[in-house]
């Protein structure tokens, strides 16, 4: 997905990636969405050791990839990995909203925290698996 930038030069098309600030937003993202997943009661289970920096790593890379970064994902397979969890829709949707408020918390536009978290939802297949 792209967006465009608001100047009266020819439009420069530039990823939603770039939008939001590439690798070092991603990863502050990341950061807050961790700790707002491990105080939830309800998906904190989901991780009983913490959250690592290698699982950490791989949902920047993931998420990079999704918006358009330079990112290639090459980490476990993602329904795999996620096989045998119990990972409900419901839990999907409690997830996404983490990750929402995740990016309005740290000042992305709505519209485009939308546009994001809808980029996400693709991925619903490969993490929701009960």
């Amino acid at each position: 997905m792209t967006a465009t930038t608001g100047t009266s030069a020819p439009a420069e098309t530039i990823s939603v990636y770039q939008a939001i600030g590439g690798r070092g937003a991603l990863t502050a993202a990341v950061e807050d969405f961790y700790r707002r997943l491990l105080a939830d009661p309800v998906l904190s289970p989901y991780f009983p050791g913490g959250a690592s920096a290698r699982h950490r790593a791989y949902l920047v890379t993931i998420l990079g990839e999704a918006l358009g970064g330079p990112e290639r994902y090459r980490g476990p397979d993602l329904a795999g990995a996620h096989r045998g969890l119990g990972i409900t829709d419901a839990h999907f949707d409690r997830t996404a909203g983490h990750l929402h408020d995740t990016l309005l918390g740290l000042g992305v536009p709505r519209d485009l925290s939308d546009h994001i978290t809808g980029i996400v939802a693709g991925l619903r297949p490969a993490a929701a698996t009960a």
